[in-house]
């Protein structure tokens, strides 16, 4: 018998907990029409991804991240609008809306 499986590279394990997820009609609507899946940007995020944000942003997110603050991911479609994904502080809950709707 051989072994012919391919290597499936792993991922980075979550480091963000991210308590209930609710997303808006809004941001469902924008990722529906340009077929990207929610739960793929809430993986990212998930795994320290934060998206287009610049340097400071993303030095402001590993600290929150690794010291209970808020954090929040935007994630640039190619139609060029951005999506948010926030995680509030305590962790109860990530909402995925757009940049006008918080």
């Amino acid at each position: 018998m051989s072994d012919d499986c391919s290597v499936i590279p792993l991922l980075p394990t979550p480091r963000l907990k991210l308590g209930v997820l609710v997303a808006t009609p809004g941001a469902l609507q924008a990722l529906q029409a340009v077929d990207v899946s929610v739960f793929r940007l809430v993986n990212r995020h998930a795994r320290s991804d934060w998206g287009d944000v610049d340097d400071a942003d993303r030095q402001q997110n590993d600290f929150a991240a690794a010291n209970g603050e808020r954090v929040l991911s935007c994630y640039r479609l190619w139609n060029g609008r951005c999506i948010w994904i926030v995680t509030e502080a305590d962790r109860s809950l990530t909402t995925v809306l757009l940049p006008d709707e918080y």
